[in-house]
């Protein structure tokens, strides 16, 4: 709808707080301790673990890491202006604006788009 009427996106938390950035089973202090966080992807584990594990697969045949391939995606959607991005190191910046050189094959977009089932809406009520 957006881009059918010339208005631009800006998605939030495009690496899903970080989940899409390292091996589904590792856990952080972030993801144990936020109870909002907690609450985001509650419903959707199982079914963004399997979209993890086909991300897993797609960056290791691109030689990139999940965080590029992840951007790299979004980066191929229509009116996608500008991700908002967050890293604690420069280091990640840098490894994250490289994902802008990853063009993904249109099989490799489908075999991340296929177990997608969009999230529920949660949060403040």
């Amino acid at each position: 709808l957006c881009y059918q009427e010339g208005v631009a996106v800006i998605p939030w938390s495009p690496l899903a707080r970080g989940r899409l950035t390292r091996p589904w089973g590792e856990t952080t202090a972030r993801l144990v301790s936020d109870e909002v966080g907690k609450n985001l992807y509650k419903e959707s584990d199982e079914n963004d673990a399997q979209i993890a594990e086909r991300l897993t697969g797609v960056s290791e045949e691109l030689g990139a890491t999940r965080a590029q391939v992840a951007l790299a995606w979004l980066l191929s959607k229509p009116g996608i202006a500008a991700p908002i991005i967050g890293t604690s190191r420069e280091e990640q910046l840098d490894e994250l604006l490289n994902a802008v050189d990853i063009t993904l094959k249109p099989e490799q977009i489908a075999e991340l788009e296929t177990p997608y089932k969009p999230h529920a809406v949660v949060g403040f009520k």
